[in-house]
């Protein structure tokens, strides 16, 4: 058991017409170390290089398991300033869930008030929507937040520069390989710190967490010098993908990453997600990331096309 999204997908990932996973994971293949890559891993040599396409000092990067751990380890330790006290969360639904449910783990209340908060949690490109927000968008939503946490899980799909470039105040930023390099046995995420945060986060981060595994670190390093031909293959199928959702929903939002928001349904997230999945379609409700009213669609499979004309069959049967 993870999370109740991770676990319906889990749970049903035998649907023929799966249009419920979010990463790359069996569309496109990373290289595998070899034996002389994993003795030669190094951390600080992945660290650099991940720092350096953030855009940021390799000081301010520390690398983890994942992203849920990178998620994780930046709500904990803004959580420890509370000191007791119930924090505010500003979150922005639909929202991917684990980002404000680890909030509420940790005593946050959450909430979309625009006031001042404790934290501020957001996905960009967007989980469950697909888009990304402009910096005037971004600004506006850190504002008045003392700490902004910022999952860019998505941001390879795209061009677009980290947030971290941007200089706002109190940003930290989450990545992994999971998603667009399609690597999700190599273990390994990131999370990107302010720089009065450093010395801080390094005892913690050095108190919490273990050493990334070597076969990890040389995956990474591997992935990263093949990086740029798996994004190609890789922004290929999307661009494919999203033409075809594009064709199907001509007045939706423009996609930056592969995941869009069905929203609404008819009848209703969950009742729709149901029928969806008597047909073998698997989608994933808006009940599950704070909107009820949709659903959320996945543009990773190569099987995209073909699978999004049964869902759209079982759509037009509902209305």
């Amino acid at each position: 058991m993870r999370f109740p999204l991770a676990d319906w997908i889990d749970e049903h990932e035998n649907c023929r017409y799966n249009l419920g996973k979010s990463g790359m994971r069996g569309t496109v293949r990373h290289p595998l170390p070899t034996r002389a890559e994993v003795r030669s891993a190094s951390e600080p040599e992945l660290r650099r290089r991940l720092a350096a396409k953030v855009g940021v000092d390799p000081s301010r990067l520390f690398l983890t398991h994942g992203a849920t751990e990178a998620n994780g380890l930046a709500v904990a330790y803004a959580a420890r300033r509370l000191r007791g006290r119930a924090g505010r969360c500003r979150v922005r639904f639909p929202e991917y869930p684990p980002l404000y449910d680890t909030a509420r783990a940790f005593g946050f209340r959450v909430g979309t008030e625009a006031s001042s908060v404790d934290l501020a949690v957001v996905s960009l490109p967007r989980n469950p929507e697909g888009c990304l927000w402009t910096s005037d968008e971004l600004a506006t939503f850190v504002d008045g937040a003392r700490v902004t946490l910022v999952d860019e899980t998505f941001r390879e799909f795209t061009t677009a520069r980290s947030v971290q470039r941007l200089g706002l105040r109190g940003v930290w930023t989450t990545g992994t390989f999971t998603k667009a390099y399609g690597a999700d046995d190599l273990r390994v995420g990131y999370v990107v710190v302010p720089e009065t945060e450093v010395d801080a986060f390094a005892r913690f981060h050095g108190l919490v967490t273990d050493e990334i595994a070597e076969w990890s670190v040389a995956g990474a390093l591997a992935t990263l010098d093949d990086g740029e031909r798996i994004l190609r293959e890789v922004r290929r199928v999307f661009d494919r993908n999203r033409a075809a959702w594009r064709r199907a929903t001509p007045n939706g939002p423009v996609l930056a990453a592969p995941l869009a928001f069905d929203d609404p349904v008819p009848g209703g997230g969950d009742r729709f997600t149901r029928r969806c999945w008597r047909a073998s379609v698997l989608v994933c409700s808006g009940s599950l990331l704070g909107k009820p009213t949709g659903v959320r669609v996945c543009l990773t499979r190569r099987s995209f096309p073909r699978d999004l004309t049964v869902y759209l069959r079982v759509r037009n049967a509902a209305r």
